[in-house]
């Protein structure tokens, strides 16, 4: 499956940014969809999760209380949801889809096909 991030930009402290990533080639069926992000000099972390059958959602400490994600079967899309954004949330943000077994939802590891990052850049 081939995956397009979009959706990144400059936002203000406090501000919120949706990103997508839309799928081509299969769909989405049968996959989680995951969203993790890497700042400069960070490594990569797990942002959150989804399912595409039955919708478990799962998300890092990072953005807990703050994210939402969901999907839109008509677009084959899954959308991540940022609220309260602060400048430590900048970084680029990576969309994936794999088969991962729920103890492995949250590494990178468990994911084989990425897309190419959007930036997200907040600003104080």
């Amino acid at each position: 499956v081939q995956l397009q991030a979009s959706g990144g930009g400059l936002v203000q402290a406090g501000g919120s940014l949706r990103l997508s990533c839309a799928a081509s080639g299969r769909p989405f069926s049968g996959y989680t969809t995951a969203w993790f992000r890497q700042a400069p000099g960070k490594e990569r972390e797990f942002v959150a999760a989804i399912r595409w059958s039955g919708g478990n959602t799962y998300f890092g400490d990072s953005m807990k209380g703050r994210s939402s994600i969901s999907r839109d079967y008509a677009k084959n899309t899954v959308y991540l949801q940022m609220n309260s954004l602060n400048p430590e949330d900048t970084a680029t943000y990576v969309c994936a889809a794999g088969t991962p077994i729920m103890s492995t939802t949250r590494l990178e590891t468990a994911y084989g096909s990425w897309g190419q990052g959007t930036q997200v850049t907040v600003s104080s």
